[in-house]
């Protein structure tokens, strides 16, 4: 078992680590501040690639297995946690279009996508469907050759400055559950589309995010993702890889925080020395250090069960995911403590990396429901369930 990356892998971590140091981290706060979408420059990291990491190249995506992708967004994140969180989540909306949309979508939108001059959304969560997914009302209505959308998503990423919104909306009955639900490659212009307040939020300002409400929308039939009750599918499929890319987005904020309380250490002087110099110190260093690349680790198996087909793929995931956005946010927040008051100042980028890596654990399925998708696969009666864990 080999842990060091290949040639061709160290290769997209210096690019994007060179793009985060230049094009990111020098702009995070002022994009923080003033809550502003750099699309200019998300655009700069499509012209690497970085928008359609997963995609099939037939449509202008790079075709990069997940492990080779959560190498890439941890460097992004450690520019600014939250633009490559946006994304990731823009990676994922594009391959749901690449994988499960006809010719002719893929044809109109893929490019455009991938190469980041087109931005996605994802329309998942509702008001009264957050962790309970198979809940949701968003309905879409067969007529003809179209489907009438209504209803509201809450909570969406990038809403009101992207492109296309894929959405998940039912198409069957609230009793048929997740096997009534569908997805939908829903232009963000259409008629009927209206978009609420860019929420004021804890981190995550240099992304908007707005509640969307859909009236009478006509959506071509051809836009469907899937056949009818496909969606719910679709969906999970979709949030075992996202569960991965804000995983490694919680390693990214954490390895640079994590760095610049190394070097503060090693400046900073109290009673004549450098703080570095005092062993309790020096253990909660060790102790973040360790835990991180724990973390890191578990991560890249769950990337690696994802590329493989693994039947345990969503195990892995939800505990990679769990694991990872816990301990990444515990860095953060330790990383801050070693700053002592300065950490807490904004003209320091900790504080930031605490506030943006918050959400990590509450997105793509709360840690609560992490933990009940692994306790349920240990609960199984088969025992050879258990014995892939090991």
């Amino acid at each position: 078992m080999n842990f060091d990356l290949d040639e061709q892998q160290l290769a997209f971590q210096q690019t994007a680590r060179a793009f985060a140091e230049g094009e990111l981290a020098p702009h995070a706060a002022h994009w923080d501040e003033a809550k502003i979408f750099p699309t200019e420059v998300i655009a700069k990291a499509g012209d690497l690639g970085f928008c359609g990491m997963y995609c099939p190249e037939a449509v202008g995506g790079m075709n990069l297995s997940r492990l080779d992708t959560a190498i890439i967004l941890e460097e992004l994140a450690a520019g600014c946690t939250s633009t490559a969180a946006y994304i990731s989540i823009h990676n994922m909306a594009t391959w749901m279009i690449a994988t499960w949309g006809g010719e002719a979508l893929k044809t109109e939108w893929c490019g455009g996508l991938s190469a980041g001059r087109q931005l996605a959304s994802y329309c998942l969560t509702e008001p009264n469907a957050g962790s309970d997914a198979g809940a949701l009302q968003t309905s879409a209505r067969r007529r003809g050759d179209s489907y009438i959308l209504n209803g509201s998503k809450m909570f969406i990423s990038g809403a009101g400055s992207t492109d296309m919104l894929v959405v998940m909306a039912r198409t069957g009955g609230r009793e048929e559950g997740p096997a009534g639900v569908s997805a939908f490659a829903v232009p963000a212009t259409l008629e009927g589309i209206n978009y609420g307040k860019n929420e004021l939020k804890m981190g995550w300002n240099s992304q908007p995010t707005r509640a969307i409400a859909f009236e009478e929308v006509v959506v071509p039939a051809s836009h469907r993702l899937g056949a009818e009750g496909e969606g719910f599918k679709i969906a999970m499929q979709g949030l075992d890889g996202g569960r991965i890319n804000i995983a490694t987005c919680s390693i990214g904020a954490a390895q640079a925080a994590l760095d610049l309380a190394r070097r503060y250490m090693q400046q900073r002087s109290q009673f004549g020395k450098p703080i570095a110099s005092f062993q309790a110190l020096q253990f909660k260093l060790a102790d973040m250090a360790t835990e991180l690349v724990a973390a890191r680790q578990m991560v890249r198996l769950g990337a690696c069960k994802l590329d493989s087909g693994s039947a345990d793929k969503t195990t892995y995931c939800a505990m990679a995911k769990r694991f990872a956005t816990d301990i990444g946010f515990q860095v953060c927040n330790e990383a801050l403590q070693l700053h002592g008051g300065y950490g807490y100042l904004r003209e320091y980028p900790l504080e930031r990396f605490v506030r943006d890596s918050r959400v990590h654990q509450i997105l793509e399925g709360t840690n609560e429901v992490m933990r009940l998708i692994v306790a349920r696969r240990l609960l199984q009666t088969d025992s050879d369930t258990v014995e892939t864990l090991r």
